[in-house]
């Protein structure tokens, strides 16, 4: 009796894990195909290669690239000094790792805009020094770093320190420097917790609206993301364009998965 009734329960949770993954993520992404496609696979790709959209996603993918690196070696190092040793401040630094978390995108962008906009507090200097960085695809890049700084961090910190220092301090007994001690038995263990942190910073990098929508100044063609494309597009009544560009992130979204899967595979092989 008690097997028969785990099992109606296994299955009736299993039933609503479906249906709910289904309400909130299928259909809403048949919905997108759907009136993305609703005028046919022609007027899909014209929507898609259209050279505003197309350098929309250049900037978005270009983004993506440069700060994805940039904040797993940040993380990664930030991790390494809170978890591996102890120092006055300490406890400070974790918070001002969790600071961008807690901060409204918008509220950032603004902070951005108010340090180095014409009007701002360093605007003078860097115009004196004929620098631009507002309202171009550095300050989206900037923006973005801030952003997705805590991601990798926060996916390290715990591991590191339930992991111990006992099998580093080990290599580095039978001879290892401090480069063969981090490549050959810390990234080993924390690769995982590296790869969900990027899949993380990929997703934000790519769904950011807020703050990039303050810094960048929505310069169609020149400084557009995707999101910010998609919005400019719902605005101008081109709902076709607009749910073709919402497909092209959903298909990165969907590579993203298929890569972490592939190496997800590929580590446990």
């Amino acid at each position: 009796m008690t097997t028969a009734t785990r099992s109606t329960g296994e299955i009736t949770l299993i039933a609503l894990a479906f249906l709910f993954a289904a309400a909130f993520l299928i259909v809403p992404l048949a919905l997108i195909f759907t009136f993305a496609l609703r005028e046919g696979l022609g007027a899909y790709i014209a929507n898609i290669i259209e050279p505003t959209t197309l350098h929309a996603i250049g900037i978005t993918v270009l983004t993506a690239v440069i700060v994805v690196p940039v904040n797993i070696v940040v993380g990664v190092a930030i991790a390494w000094l809170v978890s591996r040793f102890r120092f006055r401040g300490r406890q400070l630094v974790i918070t001002i790792i969790e600071l961008p978390a807690a901060v409204s995108p918008i509220v950032a962008g603004t902070v951005y805009l108010f340090l180095y906009g014409g009007q701002g507090l360093l605007g003078p200097a860097l115009q004196a020094a004929n620098i631009q960085l507002m309202f171009t695809v550095t300050a989206i890049i900037l923006v973005s770093l801030f952003v997705t700084a805590p991601f990798v961090a926060r996916e390290l910190i715990p591991l590191m320190q339930q992991q111990g220092s006992e099998d580093e301090e080990a290599a580095l007994s039978l001879g290892a420097n401090g480069w063969q001690m981090f490549w050959f038995v810390t990234l080993p263990n924390i690769r995982w917790a590296i790869v969900y942190g990027a899949i993380l910073i990929n997703a934000r990098v790519m769904g950011e609206f807020g703050a990039v929508s303050v810094v960048s100044g929505s310069i169609r063609g020149q400084t557009n993301t995707l999101t910010l494309q998609i919005n400019q597009l719902f605005n101008d009544f081109n709902v076709t364009g607009a749910f073709a560009a919402s497909s092209t992130l959903a298909l990165m979204a969907v590579l993203t998965l298929v890569l972490k899967s592939s190496l997800e595979a590929r580590g446990w092989r």
